[in-house]
């Protein structure tokens, strides 16, 4: 593999450099590794009386007249300071080629010069045109990178053109193709039909058919997937050899919790709880995903886990991600354990110095059973005197190092992460393998679907009527907005100027600012009115989105969606699903939105399921975007999409588990490939087993494959 920097290659100066920096290219592996999102076919030339309007296309013509124009002051203001224009012919007709500020191409474009040219025709200044399109000269046609040939087009960045990406790339594997590992063992590429490395690298950036490509990319998902299910036995086996205290569990305690709550727990409740008190009972630390949808009742499950930490004698840590989560679901303990005698506290940074200090140390000392707290929890002063579960809320608000830091406080403690966005089973298994899944899909009995509309602002009167109807029946509202401050570049609704109309505008209710800028003590201020219904209006970013619960609050009106993902959007959905009251759900936009813009809030505007928008959002943004975020020592999904590629997935998983179910530690000569591949790509080297670890490695990965397949 080839760690060299960029720099090695010619062309490739400090600008360059750090231009391939933002797009996560750092040396001639990276470069190789780089490949196109999708490809175009330049191969077939058409002649100049064959074009059609927006159709992109390849014509052969001989230059018959050409002109630079240098444009007068007031349209330099409009950042056109020249316009150069190319009249071509083929014979069959005579086509203008067009380009704004290039005005360099004079000293290349000659006249009586054939050319080759890619572009799309359009109407300019009323004829078929072709603006800024591409061109080689046809003597260096036939070794061009650019045309006459299927070419690739990659993510890239302002100021790295596609010519000079493919030109390094074309550098890069000249220069070093041999150098290349193929760390895909012999006998699956024999399996599945795979090409070696060289010749699948060469067919991602320059095909000689889509076949082909379609074929090096197969092979590409497939290793990204294989590896990394590799990695999830291994992973998720070695968490079985841990040692863990192994929690008592007495139904009485459980009837107890039950009889301290206003309501029945719904049968995902219920199964979750089995579960995960199962796990506790087990000599070896529990690692779990619970999720489902805001509302759904995750974290009355994670106080019967609770519960049963303290009875048996250990301290439980519970992380959230905000200061107002923390109070919220402390106040939502210390009601479901009235009459335990639990000493429930919280640390977060507004805490002041003495209180914090004292907290400190009666977690050292044991006096504390469960705390509550934000990132101060893993401060590298918070000792514990004997903690025996960790449960970590809305997790992927957590970077990877803060969610493993806590963990790190106990001896093997057992470990929950919750999370409020609903993910595939198949990208579960793919992402959080190495964790086992418990789902709620159902809300507590009778809670009723939001209402959702999706308007444009021309209605935005018709928004304010409801908003008023909805307040003169004694309900509550959000109103969000995607940014705090005026921005001059982008015409965006912002929450300080709006909140000064929408305090004026409805000036008989009272209304609230809320925004994650504010101070810590203030925001609970905000909230603590919001909840005594001192104010009826909540203007709001985002910061709504985790752990704001007001049952009274039942409308939410979201301007400029057009910013938000659909997960976020259906998160902010889940606030004004907390009662039994028919909520609504308004998404107001621009008069004006994208295509794919649309379709995103046409999205969510009809399904209101966590699973379906997840699925959706995956197909409209790959797993990457999705999350942003990835298990502490799994591979990046660069290629792969589990839910697209779910097939391809299933048969990485069987190849893996051939592997490693006879030999879990990679020594035998023909996986060392992957062992190296892991160390090289991950950083996560599985250590060797000791004697006799291999054969309970072995045991665990095949009884746990037995339990997955199903």
């Amino acid at each position: 593999m080839q760690v060299e920097s960029l720099r090695y290659l010619k062309g490739v100066g400090p600008k360059k450099e750090e231009l391939f920096k933002k797009i996560g290219v750092f040396t001639v592996n990276d470069i190789l590794y780089y490949f196109p999102f999708r490809y175009e076919d330049r191969r077939n030339v058409k002649k100049i009386r064959e074009l059609k309007a927006d159709d992109f296309s390849v014509i052969k013509a001989k230059v018959l007249a050409r002109n630079l124009r240098k444009m007068p002051y007031y349209f330099r203001a409009k950042r056109v300071r020249n316009i150069f224009e190319v009249a071509v012919g083929d014979g069959t007709g005579v086509i203008n080629c067009v380009w704004f500020n290039q005005g360099y191409l004079a000293d290349k474009i000659d006249t009586g010069a054939e050319l080759l040219i890619y572009g799309k025709p359009r109407f300019y200044k009323g004829a078929l045109s072709l603006i800024a399109p591409e061109f080689e000269t046809a003597q260096t046609a036939s070794d061009s990178l650019n045309l006459g040939r299927i070419i690739g087009v990659y993510p890239t960045t302002a100021l790295l053109s596609q010519k000079f990406i493919r030109r390094t790339v074309a550098q890069a594997l000249n220069l070093h193709k041999n150098e290349c590992i193929d760390y895909l063992p012999f006998d699956i590429r024999k399996a599945k039909n795979f090409p070696n490395i060289v010749k699948s690298i060469e067919a991602m950036h320059f095909p000689q058919s889509f076949e082909e490509a379609a074929g090096a990319r197969e092979r590409f998902i497939f290793e990204e997937l294989f590896f990394s299910q590799v990695l999830v036995y291994l992973r998720k086996a070695r968490h079985r050899l841990q040692k863990a205290a192994v929690f008592s569990h007495e139904q009485q305690l459980v009837e107890k919790l039950k009889a301290n709550l206003k309501f029945d727990l719904t049968a995902g409740q219920e199964t979750a709880l089995r579960e995960i008190i199962d796990d506790l009972q087990k000599p070896y630390p529990m690692h779990r995903l619970l999720q489902g949808d805001v509302g759904c009742g995750k974290t009355i499950v994670a106080a019967f886990a609770f519960a049963n930490c303290v009875n048996s004698g250990y301290q439980a840590a519970f992380m959230v991600p905000t200061e107002v989560l923390a109070y919220q679901h402390k106040e939502t303990l210390e009601d479901a354990y009235k009459g335990f005698g639990y000493n429930i506290e919280i640390l977060v940074s507004s805490l002041d110095e003495k209180k914090q200090q004292i907290v400190r140390r009666d977690l050292k000392e044991g006096r504390i059973n469960i705390i509550v707290g934000t990132h101060a929890l893993i401060q590298e002063e918070i000792v514990f005197k004997k903690l025996g579960l960790v449960v970590i809320d809305e997790q992927h608000k957590f970077g990877v190092a803060q969610r493993a830091m806590l963990p790190k406080k106990g001896d093997n403690p057992h470990y929950l992460v919750m999370s409020a966005t609903p993910i595939p089973r198949s990208l579960a298994l793919s992402l959080y393998g190495d964790l086992d899944l418990s789902v709620i899909r159902e809300m507590p009995k009778g809670r009723l679907t939001p209402k959702t509309v999706w308007v444009k602002e021309k209605k935005r009167e018709w928004v304010y009527n409801l908003l008023s109807k909805k307040l003169k029946e004694g309900r509550q509202a959000y109103i969000v907005y995607p940014v705090i401050e005026e921005r001059f570049d982008e015409e965006l609704n912002a929450l300080e100027t709006m909140y000064k109309e929408i305090k004026k505008k409805f000036s008989s209710f009272g209304v609230g600012m809320f925004h994650g800028r504010m101070p810590a003590n203030q925001k609970l201020e905000v909230i603590q009115k919001f909840r005594r219904k001192e104010t009826s209006i909540l203007v709001s970013t985002t910061v709504v989105e985790v752990g704001v619960n007001v049952e009274n609050a039942t409308l939410m009106i979201v301007e400029n969606p057009e910013r938000f993902g659909l997960a976020q959007l259906h998160q902010l959905r889940g606030r004004i699903q907390r009662s039994n009251w028919q909520s609504d759900f308004i998404l107001m936009s621009k008069n004006d939105v994208p295509d794919d813009v649309a379709r995103r809030l046409e999205i969510i505007a009809n399904v209101n399921d966590g699973f379906k928008i997840a699925e959706e959002d995956l197909k409209l943004r790959g797993p990457g975007d999705f999350f942003g975020y990835l298990q502490h020592g799994l591979p990046s999904l660069k290629i792969a999409n589990p839910l697209r590629d779910m097939q391809i997935l299933q048969e990485a998983r069987l190849f893996a588990y051939k592997v490693i179910k006879t030999d879990p530690a990679l020594g035998a000569t023909e996986h060392r490939s992957i062992r190296e591949y892991l160390s090289f790509w991950f950083k996560n080297n599985p250590d060797t087993p000791q004697t006799g670890e291999d054969i309970q490695l072995r045991e665990i990965i095949l009884r746990d494959y037995e339990d997955t397949k199903r």
